[in-house]
């Protein structure tokens, strides 16, 4: 199993997903009120008793801290979930709202925004028993932040796990060579498989891709090796083929000098012509051929002839 990602996971889960969103405009007034409140005491200083300026003090003290602790602020992509006195009351946001302090609590900010998420399956035995490690990364996003936040208790550590253990089932269910060759089909039965889990949370899937497929070594360059040779059987097969074709046009051929002896007569004439008109060429031919065809005889009037040729000639 992946050291790294249940680390991970195991932090994202012991961090809960909780901010306070205490918005500086909340500090500022709260700064204000007392900032009136010592400047009321140092003016009314001598006019009022102790007590009406004590009274006024924790007056405006009051009120900065309800301000302080009731006002919120939520992001443009994110909700916030009010309880109150631990029952779901709204989703408050985006911008700013008003809680009652003490009764109501926002323990949970859901993010709206396409979330990226990373994942392996690592040593993973496919069909055929070959260990694969997969990484893939997953898009998904959260469509009811009501679900997510009231039906599991850490929607982003679920999808984590949800899309890891659905990773590892699909590679247990195929074979190696589906893997290479079948990322998109994986992709698409991942997404289908990740987005039944995670819609009772209120998370949709909308696309997961395949990142690496990584065999071992062994593997690798022996599969290197059956390719090279696979390749080679195909020339080879092709060579034949060629090697036959060429054989069945030269059969064809033939059939036209069968009757003709003539033709084959004048035909053997031309390719020793073709053969010594090169300069410095030989020509190798068969003996029967001398005898049948009288190229003997033809070879000997043609080299007396260039024996009596002028040498300006040759």
């Amino acid at each position: 199993m992946d050291t790294k990602f249940v680390q991970s996971a195991l932090e994202k889960k012991k961090a809960p997903n909780t901010d306070p969103h205490i918005p500086p405009i909340a500090g500022t007034l709260f700064g204000i009120a007392l900032l009136i409140a010592i400047l009321g005491a140092v003016i009314g200083e001598g006019r009022y008793s102790d007590v009406v300026l004590g009274g006024w003090v924790i007056a405006w003290t009051l009120i900065g801290m309800y301000v302080l602790f009731a006002l919120k602020v939520a992001s443009q992509w994110e909700k916030a979930v009010v309880l109150r006195l631990g029952k779901f009351r709204k989703l408050a946001g985006p911008g700013p709202f008003w809680i009652i302090p003490i009764i109501d609590t926002t323990p949970t900010w859901i993010d709206h925004r396409v979330m990226v998420t990373p994942f392996a399956a690592q040593k993973t035995l496919t069909k055929d028993t070959v260990p694969v490690d997969v990484d893939a990364v997953l898009f998904w996003v959260v469509w009811d932040a009501e679900k997510a936040a009231l039906e599991v208790e850490n929607y982003r550590a679920a999808v984590d796990w949800a899309a890891q253990t659905a990773l590892r089932d699909i590679i247990g269910r195929m074979m190696l060579a589906d893997i290479l060759v079948g990322r998109s089909m994986i992709d698409k039965e991942l997404q289908q498989v990740i987005d039944e889990r995670t819609t009772p949370w209120g998370v949709s899937v909308q696309s997961v891709e395949i990142r690496d497929i990584v065999i071992p070594q062994d593997l690798e360059d022996a599969m290197s090796r059956q390719a090279q040779a696979e390749r080679e059987r195909q020339a080879r097969v092709i060579l034949g083929e060629s090697e036959k074709q060429i054989a069945e046009s030269f059969a064809e051929a033939s059939q036209a000098y069968v009757n003709n002896p003539t033709a084959l007569h004048l035909r053997a004439m031309n390719m020793l012509f073709e053969g010594l008109k090169e300069k410095g060429a030989m020509v190798i031919v068969p003996s029967s051929a001398v005898d049948t065809m009288n190229l003997g005889g033809l070879s000997g009037m043609i080299s007396l002839a260039q024996n009596n040729m002028p040498k300006e000639d040759k």
